[in-house]
């Protein structure tokens, strides 16, 4: 009988669906995976807007994970919004402390694709430190700089490569191609598609975590971000609206 594979999102509500929990877990379940949820915030918002956001405490995401890892064998999470460093560190350490080969990816939103900013000023004293207990980030140009404030966005993303790998995407870019670069200890692999004329809330949180699922399902890093980078691809095709639809024949053609 074949063991079920599950992967874990932590990240906030977005009552429209097109991000975070909700898109998380449909992504996850377009490639066959059983997708499990957490909390870390909730979101005032549709697709076109936010018009506000409540922050859930550290210690209640903690209680939300208990009975998940009571229930659950849970080998791959990816963390979206979340309130600080301190908070990412605390989860972290948890996931950890529960399984210690746990892989976790971290998609650092810091402003929506509407222009709302999540933080204002985002601490990044402890950045390095919880860098270490994560598998990958995943970081747009934006992101990076302000993670890494005193470098550019290729240098930050080779320095945050000692501690984790880095998945450096481009696709905010003005080039022809979307092109990605995944940083590891050793080399820089980089991954492109065909720019389209199009946009979809929440295209970041459908990267990482069909990235997530992807791990879940045996593929390498390379392999797992490559197809993942397709699977966005045929997604920002998938519908006129900003909110697009997921597909399980597109995440079965790339894995």
């Amino acid at each position: 009988m074949r063991t079920k594979k599950y992967a874990l999102s932590i990240a906030g509500f977005d009552p429209s669906a097109g991000a975070g929990i909700l898109s998380d877990i449909k992504t996850f379940e377009a490639h066959n995976v059983n997708g499990l949820g957490v909390c870390t915030c909730l979101t005032y918002q549709n697709e076109l807007k936010i018009n506000g956001i409540s922050w859930i405490a550290a210690n209640d995401i903690i209680e939300q994970l208990k009975p998940l890892f009571e229930q659950y064998h849970i080998d791959h999470v990816k963390i979206g919004l979340i309130e600080n460093i301190e908070t990412l560190e605390t989860v972290a350490s948890y996931l950890q402390d529960e399984n210690p080969e746990i892989k976790i990816i971290w998609d650092p939103i810091l402003k929506s694709s509407s222009g709302f900013d999540f933080h204002g000023a985002f601490d990044t004293q402890n950045l390095r430190t919880s860098c270490k207990r994560l598998f990958l980030i995943t970081p747009n140009t934006y992101e990076i700089t302000h993670l890494i404030s005193d470098m550019t966005p290729d240098i930050g993303a080779e320095h945050l490569s000692e501690f984790s790998a880095v998945l450096l995407k481009g696709g905010h870019s003005a080039n022809t191609d979307c092109t990605d670069q995944l940083f590891t200890k050793d080399k820089v692999i980089t991954i492109k598609s065909p720019r389209l004329n199009t946009e979809k809330h929440g295209t970041g949180c459908v990267l990482s975590s069909a990235i997530t699922a992807n791990l879940a399902n045996e593929m390498s890093l390379p392999a797992a971000c490559e197809s993942a980078k397709q699977y966005v691809y045929k997604f920002l095709q998938s519908d006129h609206g900003l909110v697009g639809q997921h597909s399980y024949e597109n995440a079965k053609t790339h894995s």
